[in-house]
Parts: C-alpha cells; sequence; structure tokens
C-alpha cells in the first residue's frame, strides 16, 4: 500500500455498539446518529456489511480472531470458556509497537480466565471510570470517554493506539418509556411487517433509539477529542455493532436484518471519502485489514479478506468482483430447548440471494415455549406477540418464533424482510442448489464439525452461565 507507507502507522478507533440495527446514515429518522453519519460521510458507508453470528460472544469472538465461529471450538457458543489457541489482533498489534486497551464491552458474555488468558481478548481493560447514569435509563455506567482520555494519556510520544470503544448499549433492558425523551415521533419508527405495527412496538423502539442515541453521542466526544490533539487524520475509525436489535426475529436470528449491520469506516488521511460501498463485506474481514496497516503478515489459513482493497479505491459501489458472497452461522446460543441443545444454522448470502440451512428443523429456533423463548430478549414487543401464541394461525407468532423448514431461500433484492421463503419453488432449484453447494465446500474447508457429521460437540461445551439461566431445560424439568 503506497500510500500507506508514506505516513506513520495509523491509529485504530473500533467502536461496536450492543445490538443495533439503525443509523441514521441509513435513513432511518427515529435515531439521531449524527457522529456515526460522520463517520460515513468523510468515509465510506457499507450498505452490505455481515457479522458471522448474530449473537454477542461468537460475533465478537469471531471479529477478534478473524474466523468463521464454527473454528472456534467453545467460542461458536454464547457464554462460552473462551479458548486459549487462536491468535488475536489486538495481541498481534501490541508486538509491533501499538498501545492496545477497550472500555465497556469486549468479548462477552462469558470465561476468558479460565483457560489462562491474562486479559479480556480486546485488549486492557479501560473501565474504571464510573459516571451517573441518565435518570430513568439503564444506560451503563462506564464513562467510555474519560477512560478513553486515560487510555491515550499512557501512550507513548508518537505511539500508534488501537482501542475498542465497546458500549453496551443499546442492550437490553429498557426502562419502559425511556423514548419518550426524544425528540422523534411514533410514526418515524420503521417497524419490520413480521411484528405489530401497534404503539407498544413502537414505543419499544423508541427506548432502542433513545440507547443508540446515547452510544452516538459518546463515539462523538472521542472523534472530537482525536481532532482536537492532532490525531483524527491519521486514525481509522470504523463504527459497527455486534448483531441486531433486541427484538423478535431480529437478534440472535438467521435473517438478513439481523446480520447485515451498520458499518462505516473513516481514515482522513489516507482513504477518499464520501463513497457508498455495495461490496459483500464479513467480519472476518476486521482481522487482515488491521494486520495490513500495522504491516504484520496475514496468515494464510485467515478465510477473510482485507478490506484495504476498498479503502484505497476512489470509486464506490462494487469494488471488487471477488467479494461473490458472505458466509454466516451459529449453534448453541441460550439454553431452553430439550436437553439445552442449540438451533444449529449456515447460511451464504450473496448479491441477491439468502439461502439458510436449517439442521435440526424439529427443534425450536427461539427456544422452547415451556421456557419462554429464551434466544428473544425480553420487551413489550416479545409480549405483545406471545399473547397470541395459542393461535395456530397467528401471523405474528408464526413469523418470529414458530418452526422452520430444513431450507429458506430469499431474493434480498425484493425481499429484505425474509418473508417470502422460495426454496420449494421449482423454478429456484439450481440456486438453491448452487448456493448450498457452494455453503458446502466453504464449511468443507474451512473444517465445520456440523458438515463432517460432529456437529454435536457444540453442544457439549460448558455453559458458564448456567447457575444463573432460569430458563434452562434442565431448570424446567426440576420444576416439574
Amino acid at each position: 500500500m503506497d500510500k500507506k507507507r508514506e505516513i506513520k502507522s495509523p491509529n485504530i478507533l473500533f467502536a461496536i455498539a450492543d445490538d443495533a440495527s439503525h443509523m441514521g446514515a441509513y435513513g432511518h429518522k427515529f435515531v439521531k446518529t449524527p457522529y456515526f453519519d460522520r463517520v460515513a460521510t468523510e468515509g465510506i458507508l457499507f450498505n452490505n456489511a455481515f457479522t458471522t453470528n448474530p449473537k454477542c460472544a461468537p460475533s465478537r469472538a469471531s471479529i477478534l480472531t478473524g474466523k468463521h465461529t464454527w473454528q472456534l471450538e467453545e467460542a461458536c457458543t454464547h457464554f462460552c470458556v473462551f479458548p486459549n489457541k487462536y491468535k488475536l489482533y489486538p495481541d498481534l498489534l501490541e508486538e509491533v509497537g501499538y498501545h492496545v486497551g477497550f472500555t465497556g464491552k469486549g468479548w462477552d458474555p462469558g470465561d476468558w480466565k479460565r483457560n489462562g488468558l491474562k486479559r479480556n481478548p480486546a485488549g486492557n481493560d479501560y473501565s474504571d471510570i464510573k459516571l451517573t447514569p441518565i435518570d430513568n435509563t439503564n444506560i451503563c455506567n462506564v464513562d467510555y470517554y474519560e477512560n478513553f482520555k486515560v487510555f491515550m494519556s499512557e501512550r507513548k510520544e508518537d505511539q500508534p493506539f488501537y482501542f475498542w470503544y465497546g458500549s453496551k448499549e443499546p442492550h437490553r433492558p429498557y426502562i419502559q418509556g425511556e423514548g419518550s425523551r426524544l425528540d422523534t415521533t411514533l410514526d418515524e419508527v420503521d417497524v419490520p411487517s413480521y411484528m405489530p405495527n401497534e404503539e407498544v412496538v413502537k414505543s419499544d423502539f423508541l427506548d432502542y433509539a433513545s440507547e443508540i442515541n446515547y452510544f452516538d453521542e459518546q463515539l462523538g466526544k472521542m472523534l472530537d477529542y482525536l481532532q482536537e490533539i492532532g490525531e483524527y487524520d491519521n486514525t481509522l475509525i470504523i463504527v459497527t455493532s455486534d448483531n441486531g436489535a433486541p427484538f423478535p426475529r431480529i437478534k440472535g436470528q438467521m435473517y438478513e436484518q439481523d446480520f447485515n449491520l451498520p458499518l462505516a469506516m473513516c481514515w482522513k488521511e489516507a482513504v477518499k471519502g464520501g463513497r457508498v460501498v455495495d461490496d459483500l463485506v464479513s467480519f472476518i474481514d476486521f482481522m487482515p485489514t488491521f494486520l495490513e496497516i500495522a504491516g504484520i503478515p496475514i496468515d494464510e489459513d485467515l478465510p477473510g479478506k482485507s478490506l484495504m482493497d476498498i479503502l484505497e479505491s476512489n470509486k464506490e459501489g462494487i469494488i471488487s468482483q471477488e467479494r461473490k458472497q458472505v458466509y454466516m452461522g451459529r449453534e448453541r446460543h441460550d439454553l431452553g430447548r430439550e436437553d439445552d441443545k442449540g438451533y444449529p444454522v449456515r447460511c451464504i448470502r450473496t448479491d441477491k440471494f439468502l439461502y439458510v440451512r436449517n439442521f435440526e428443523p424439529k427443534r425450536w429456533p427461539v427456544g422452547n415455549p415451556e421456557t419462554n423463548f429464551p434466544n428473544c430478549d425480553n420487551s413489550p414487543t416479545k409480549s405483545r406477540i406471545l399473547a397470541n401464541q395459542h393461535d395456530p394461525d397467528d401471523y405474528y407468532f408464526n413469523m418470529c418464533f414458530g418452526k422452520r423448514p430444513m431450507e429458506e431461500l430469499y431474493n434480498i433484492q425484493e425481499d429484505v424482510e425474509c418473508i417470502h421463503n422460495l426454496s420449494a419453488q421449482g423454478d429456484y432449484q439450481h440456486i438453491k442448489e448452487e448456493l448450498w453447494n457452494n455453503l458446502k465446500n466453504e464449511l468443507k474447508e474451512t473444517n465445520d464439525p456440523r458438515i463432517f457429521g460432529n456437529g454435536d460437540i457444540f453442544d457439549t461445551y460448558e455453559y458458564v452461565n448456567e447457575a444463573n439461566c432460569k430458563h434452562s431445560w434442565k431448570k424446567y424439568i426440576e420444576s416439574q
């Protein structure tokens, strides 16, 4: 990268929200995110950025290792013991001289100490400074901005830094009605067609919006500080989320509106801004990007591809013809099915289609009714939909919580909400077979136990939150 070599090693600010699908730059009027929008305007707004697994811990593990989650053994699951065998890019950056740290939520939830790791996989923890949260909210008491300044004060002169700003917002629970303070109306809320377009749902979305706005405000303080100290222009700024919004059929589920996430990147000194990019990019692409800009060799076994070809380009729209598909998967998220087993899924997304392979279609995808569908966060929206769960014809319940067929196929260009499953239609059989073969090849090349018939191993890994899990199958049986 000739342009990059003319300047000093860039800083990296990686800002990751917790459960956010919506940012203003994408046209969502019910959220106010001027600083995300600023990064997008001064840099690149990505329309097709995908997490690898739609749940906090496995998504973050994939980011930190640059691998598909099915390559990560325990770290493919939620509330796991983090394996101590994978290279983590914060460690590699530190080895070449970067000052490395995080605030708020790093890799989480789970246990990173058990296997001998000396710190959170995201880096050194800067979360000691607290604040008094806004009244009538569940905003986290970690002062992200002040902790960032402490981190910066410990940096040596001219030392490049890598900082993970891990907001705990907009993760639930919310204080019901906290969104009423916003200068936003219910009519501005984008309610997906698979949820009731009612006030209780819209109000729930405004509560969620209130916490996205807070995430953005803290980001803004960091950006202004970097400008103040003269480090803004030589900082690669990445703003994204780990998975989608905490609503039914979004967070934890394998559809477009969960794993297609907001992403904006800018680097004023080296990257032409004002661009909108449509390339299919994955969270496994972050690690090779960071390694490349730091001059660190990229292991050939990393399945992702550096985003530097996009950052260096002056173009928008489609930059690289090689980025033809991305892959996603999940195993056990939260407990709550017979024997506390997971719901294994693998997906491939191309520019037009999403193909979903549900390996255990007889299981409930969001957890069992007996345990209150625990892979969906409790909320007013969830309660509203579950009020009709005993009606076999209820549209919203069936869309959000009902069982699914083994195969699903959606034309995303025409059906972004993934409502119309085309997998059984004759005209689409060749497309379905082509996508399944492509997906199978990727799973084989990356040694996915699921494709080799050993997928049950994912259900054997320890769930470290079991003692506090109110909705496990084990506790349900004990209560009967």
